[in-house]
C-alpha cells in the first residue's frame, strides 16, 4: 500500500517537474521573442519615416509584449495554482466535485422536504 502511494506521489512530481518547465521555456522565448521583434521593428522604422508607419509601429511594439504577457502570466497563475490560491479557488467554483456533491445533497433534502 505504501509503494502505490509512493509511486503515485513521484508521477505527481514529475508532471509538476515538467510543467513548471514548460512554464520557465515559456518566459525564456517570450523575453528572447520580444526582443527580437522589437529590434526588427526598430530597425524596420528606421528605413521607413512614414508617419502611419510610425503611428502603427507604436502600438504593435506595445501590443505583442502586452497580450503574450497576458497569455503568459495565465499559464503561470495556471502552473503554480497551489501556492498563489487558485486551487481553493477552483474548489469552490462550479467545476469542483465538491459543489456537485453539495449541490445533489441540497436538491435531495428539498425533495425529502416535499
Amino acid at each position: 500500500m505504501n509503494n502505490i502511494k509512493q509511486i503515485k506521489a513521484y508521477k505527481n512530481a514529475k508532471k509538476r517537474i515538467s510543467e513548471e518547465r514548460s512554464f520557465y521555456a515559456h518566459c525564456i522565448v517570450y523575453i528572447i521573442m520580444n526582443v527580437i521583434i522589437f529590434s526588427f521593428k526598430l530597425k524596420l522604422g528606421s528605413y521607413l519615416n512614414s508617419e502611419d508607419y510610425n503611428e502603427y509601429l507604436f502600438w504593435n511594439i506595445l501590443s505583442t509584449p502586452f497580450f503574450w504577457g497576458i497569455g503568459l502570466l495565465g499559464h503561470g497563475l495556471w502552473i503554480f495554482r497551489e501556492t498563489n490560491g487558485l486551487q481553493k479557488l477552483l474548489a469552490r467554483s462550479v467545476y469542483s466535485t465538491e459543489w456537485e456533491k453539495r449541490k445533489i445533497q441540497e436538491f435531495m433534502n428539498e425533495k425529502e422536504k416535499n
